[in-house]
């Protein structure tokens, strides 16, 4: 029987190593078990996300006069890899509280702001992040969500798309335009309670994968909020949401890397335990190459997710670096997981974890700016740097 080992990087500090384990060992007891039946329930993992707040996962990067644990992002990416490797859905319902909502609210906020809507959400509440609509994904200055000024505040009309975790979710920030003729620059973003007068639950969407993960459509009608509602200045939305989906981009290669090491550990257990042919089945030379290239694009993957993660927490420009690993990663995700139901055959191809991995790989591709984008993104800051030089 061939037993994974699973090895710490000398690259890691003693607390990285520390935390890595722990997120470890909490994934294989209490995720792994149920990752399967969750899928097939699209059953949000609700206990689960009340052990991960016990461990201080739902604010690990946030600063511990906030009730967070003050861990690096490295920290935090290792933790989402352990997580999304045993499951992908408990993986980004992490990420996207963290990286979207969390941290925007501790960059941003006010202490009043702060104290409401950040203390609270380390202890349990879940934040979301509803910036895309039907028709403002890649192209979010698409936006069609308004805030128009009235009495005391604003009133929002609009209608987000596939937010995650807003079913059970608490508070949302969103992002609607306060004066459309200035583009970008009239979009600003808002923190509202989901239970605010309103505001409106879709049901939940049916997905190809991640399914324990809940998304759904929110719809805003005269949704009325005070002028301390708005997180940011006037007109900086845009801006904001730049930053948080270049942070949410780090998470996403996280899951992604999660997935694709699930896959390969998957591929290569079945390999030496299954004998075709009166061989092991890795030592088939087709099945060898197979293997090699899995570990190669997870390694590759994973050293662009850490020297982004490095670069952010030096306070360095991270931008480029966040969506080179956010696309190697996804295409690594998709990759090994194709070749892990390759390896599999027809086992792989009947409901079980390689076919869950499969459909949970695919997003990876689209969510936290599409593979497409990220090329753009990666050119453009490419040739601003030749251009400065």
């Amino acid at each position: 029987m061939f037993v994974i080992k699973r090895r710490f990087s000398t690259f890691l500090s003693e607390r990285n190593k520390v935390f890595q384990n722990a997120c470890r060992v909490f994934a294989e007891k209490e995720l792994k078990p149920v990752a399967d039946l969750h899928d097939k329930l699209s059953k949000f993992p609700n206990e689960q996300i009340g052990k991960l707040t016990e461990l201080g996962l739902m604010g690990a990067c946030i600063d511990q006069k906030y009730g967070g644990k003050g861990y690096d992002l490295l920290s935090f990416t290792l933790a989402i890899e352990e997580l999304s490797r045993c499951c992908a859905s408990t993986g980004i319902i992490a990420s996207i509280h963290n990286c979207l909502y969390a941290n925007l609210i501790q960059t941003y906020g006010t202490p009043d702001q702060i104290n409401e809507f950040l203390i609270p959400f380390t202890k349990g509440k879940i934040g979301v992040f509803a910036l895309s609509e039907h028709d403002a994904g890649s192209d979010v200055a698409n936006l069609s969500t308004t805030a128009t000024e009235c009495e005391n505040g604003y009133k929002l009309n609009g209608h987000k798309a596939w937010v995650t975790s807003a079913i059970e979710g608490k508070a949302g920030v969103f992002f609607a335009y306060t004066d459309k003729s200035k583009g970008h620059n009239g979009i600003t973003a808002f923190i509202i309670p989901l239970d605010t007068a309103g505001v409106q639950l879709g049901p939940r969407n049916e997905k190809l994968g991640i399914r324990a993960a809940s998304t759904c459509d929110i719809c805003l009608n005269d949704v009325k909020v005070s002028h301390s509602n708005v997180i940011g200045a006037i007109g900086n939305g845009f801006k904001i949401a730049m930053e948080q989906l270049q942070l949410g981009r780090i998470g996403v290669a996280a899951q992604a890397i999660g997935i694709g090491q699930a896959a390969f550990d998957l591929a290569i257990k079945y390999s030496y335990d299954r004998k075709v042919f009166g061989e092991k089945l890795c030592d088939k030379q087709l099945v060898k190459s197979k293997l090699a290239k899995m570990a190669i694009d997870l390694e590759s993957a994973r050293l662009l997710l850490w020297k982004a993660a490095m670069l952010r927490d030096s306070n360095e420009d991270f931008r480029k670096l966040s969506s080179m690993a956010k696309f190697a990663a996804s295409c690594c995700a998709s990759s090994n997981a194709n070749l892990c139901v390759q390896i599999l055959g027809a086992k792989g191809y009947m409901s079980g974890e390689a076919e869950r991995l499969y459909r949970d790989s695919r997003i990876t591709k689209i969510y936290g700016g599409a593979s497409d984008i990220q090329m753009l993104v990666i050119a453009d800051l490419l040739l601003k740097e030749t251009k400065s030089e």
